[in-house]
């Protein structure tokens, strides 16, 4: 990866980071001075959009780590499985908050459940993302394989020579 394209994956992931930042912010102040007037059950979306924060946030974090390994040249070994998988697990904890925006929203949906099907499709392709990550992680392992098999033949070589 060159330099250019690492900082500027950086400096979106810092963005981004931010952004959520301040949405969490804005929620907790929310729920401290906000009333809910009655309309929408506005507390447990409050929760819930924090939440959904904090698992954008760990996916952030591992992304700036594996890009940090990519650009050292550590990416194939079992270090980076950690932050693959903690991957895996924001974006499946995000389409978990995303399921529950949808029951939430689902009683206000009576007249047009469609909306609610949709959503849920929505929580499905989420769902689907974090497999393709998984399928990805897959493709890291049989890479870190070949990688050490790579070093043991070129140590067997070294023997020789």
């Amino acid at each position: 990866m060159g330099k250019l394209t690492v900082g500027a994956l950086r400096a979106v992931l810092v963005v981004v980071l931010a952004g959520t930042v301040f949405v969490q912010a804005l929620m907790v102040w929310a729920l401290a001075t906000d009333p809910e007037d009655g309309s929408l059950p506005l507390t447990p979306l409050r929760v819930i959009t924090i939440l959904g924060m904090v698992s954008a946030q760990v996916a952030l974090v591992c992304v700036w780590r594996l890009v940090t390994m990519v650009r050292r040249g550590t990416v194939f070994s079992h270090a980076a499985f950690r932050y693959v998988d903690g991957v895996i697990g924001a974006i499946v904890a995000a389409s978990l908050v995303w399921f529950a925006v949808t029951a939430i929203n689902a009683p206000g949906q009576r007249d047009d459940p469609g909306v609610t099907v949709i959503m849920g499709g929505v929580g499905v392709a989420i769902l689907g993302v974090a497999l393709i990550v998984l399928v990805l992680r897959m493709l890291l392992a049989q890479a870190v394989a070949r990688d050490g098999e790579a070093a043991q033949m070129q140590a067997e070589l070294d023997e020789v020579i």
